[in-house]
């Protein structure tokens, strides 16, 4: 396997469904514009609220990809 490089970015997805389809949302539209996307942490979960009321979940998730910068 030759040495490679990845390059390693912070996205946050947000659904008002649950912290699950925040996190796909992220990685879905990450890969929409990013190449070899190899790994993806969810680092964090919160909730957005309105009158004590949860009106959406958010997943700050950092996503991984191999970086093709010059040699």
């Amino acid at each position: 396997m030759a040495d490679s490089v990845y390059k390693i970015i912070e996205l946050v997805g947000t659904s008002t469904d649950s912290w699950e389809k925040a996190a796909a949302v992220a990685v879905e539209r990450a890969a929409q514009t990013l190449r070899d996307l190899r790994i993806a942490e969810v680092v964090e979960l919160d909730m957005v609220l309105d009158n004590g009321k949860v009106t959406a979940y958010r997943a700050k998730v950092k996503v991984s990809f191999k970086y093709e910068g010059p040699s």
